[in-house]
């Protein structure tokens, strides 16, 4: 009996590997870090084949740690870091250069060029998304255009692009299959979401052979199978979803409204806008959610860059924790944050500000700052860039947001209760942490029958944990408006030329 769905999960600097039940339970989990690497100013930069190696050593592990083996799985799903920019040989398999992270932002004069020559409102009313580095469009243009040979060799078909998605299924099936879902088609900035096809004008004028392109699929059916040698046996890949996408579905946010944050490296808020896209007035992004069957389903994003990163920063370069769990500990030393705001845009401001110029800031250092009042400011930033967004989300949708459900390696109990009180809303957390994992599980089972119908998925979810307000009112509208007053002070910071 194939009584168990694989969900493999890379993120932005974890592979993952998970085994869920039939209950969507963990059965299994296995993860493994890589390497990131910077090798200038702004550029973000991930070894593709290296993130290969590393799903695919997670996967072997994961099954090897509950002594299961190929024939005991009935579908694989994948959940991918988005927009990471991927082009490699197709006679080779070989990528023709690092993978472009979407954090990277080195494309980001060809988007001011673009701007300035009126393409905006036109890639926006075709793609749903703001015309910014962070999306994969102008990361391939970059490639196409700066590693020797690689336009001639794309013109000619003999080179294929894909997001990480694309990337590990040509990988699972040796090269037989180069194909994506319209979540992660979505984000490339050459995906026209009305018409549900790449977009020939914006092809056209990034020069982009959509020879390159991979097939769009629905992001519940079969795709493949993967080859045997790496499982003992073929094991349909049944599901894709760009990693955010799959933490709605995950969460069961499966109805117009429902809303999901997800905090890891960034934080991704997504509201569940049901058939038809909104066109959001306020900078956030128009993106498809799923799609099962013939049925699409649409969303309003709001993409924060820094989230979890700002953590990550903590300890890799200030050294002031040893792991991503002790930043609670630290934070917890203090009772406030000391009159310090930090603006965490390391790499730029996502909605609704979309600034590629801003930069990090302290605010209000002074002798009395403690290593413990950064970390709980840290972790404050967090909540109030997500408070922007959902703002952003209630106006652009008409909708009053009752409850935001949560997940991601960021959702600590100091966190969520802050988040909590600033927005004036309960914030739910779901007795399943690996939400994103669970969301492309879930697709994958749909599409083989190992789940009957959305319906059964959505009777699984279950809350572990709700946090209500407790901040004193007037505490809160302190916070907002020094956040507020430090954030418009960390905007155009770089000047467009350096």
């Amino acid at each position: 009996m194939k009584n168990y769905i694989l969900s493999l999960d890379q993120g932005t600097s974890i592979s993952k590997a998970i085994i869920f039940n039939k209950n969507g339970e963990i059965v299994s989990l296995v993860q493994k870090e890589y390497e990131q690497y910077y090798p200038k100013l702004g550029w973000i930069e991930q070894d593709a084949e290296e993130i290969w190696y590393s799903q695919a050593s997670v996967a072997e592990e994961v099954l090897a740690k509950v002594g299961l083996s190929g024939n005991d799985i009935a579908g694989i799903g994948i959940t991918n870091q988005r927009e990471t920019t991927i082009i490699w040989d197709r006679e080779t398999g070989i990528p023709i250069y690092n993978a472009i992270v979407w954090q990277d932002k080195r494309t980001s004069h060809i988007c001011d060029q673009l701007k300035q020559d009126g393409y905006a409102s036109i890639i926006r009313d075709k793609t749903g998304l703001i015309l910014d580095a962070f999306f994969s469009a102008t990361k391939i243009k970059w490639l196409l255009d700066n590693v020797k040979g690689a336009r001639e060799k794309a013109e000619q078909g003999k080179l294929a692009f894909g997001t990480v998605d694309s990337w590990l299924i040509w990988k699972l099936t040796k090269g037989e299959k180069h194909v994506t879902d319209v979540s992660n088609a979505s984000r490339t900035m050459l995906y026209n979401i009305h018409e549900l096809k790449w977009d020939k004008e914006i092809l056209e004028l990034l020069q982009i052979p959509e020879s390159i392109l991979p097939k769009v699929c629905s992001s519940s059916e079969v795709y493949g199978m993967t080859r045997k040698s790496l499982f003992g046996v073929e094991i349909p890949i049944s599901g894709i979803c760009g990693d955010q996408q799959a933490a709605l579905f995950g969460q069961s946010c499966l109805d117009k409204g429902m809303v999901n944050n997800t905090y890891n490296t960034g934080c991704f808020i997504l509201m569940n806008t049901g058939d038809q896209p909104v066109k959001s007035k306020n900078d956030l992004i128009t993106t498809i959610a799923w799609s099962i069957g013939e049925k699409i389903t649409y969303a309003l994003e709001g993409s924060v860059f820094i989230g979890g990163a700002a953590v990550q920063w903590l300890r890799d370069s200030l050294n002031l924790i040893h792991s991503i769990e002790e930043i609670e500990e630290l934070a917890l030393t203090e009772k406030d944050n000391g009159g310090i705001y930090i603006v965490p845009s390391f790499t730029g401001l996502g909605a609704p500000y979309w600034d590629q110029y801003a930069r990090g800031t302290f605010w209000g250092l002074n002798m009395s700052t403690t290593a413990g009042h950064i970390a709980r400011a840290s972790l404050e930033s967090i909540a109030h860039r997500s408070s922007d967004v959902l703002d952003a989300m209630e106006a652009d949708s008409g909708l009053k947001i009752k409850q935001l459900r949560v997940g991601g390696i960021m959702a600590n109990n100091t966190l969520l209760q802050y988040q909590a009180d600033i927005l004036g809303i309960p914030v739910v957390r779901p007795k399943i942490k690996e939400i994103t994992a669970l969301g492309a599980a879930y697709l994958a089972g749909l599409a083989v029958g190992f789940w009957s119908d959305v319906d059964e998925i959505r009777n699984q979810w279950k809350i572990t944990k709700e946090f209500n307000v407790k901040m004193e009112k007037n505490l809160i509208l302190h916070d907002k408006k020094y956040w507020k007053k430090a954030l418009s002070r960390s905007l155009n910071w770089l000047d467009a030329n350096d």
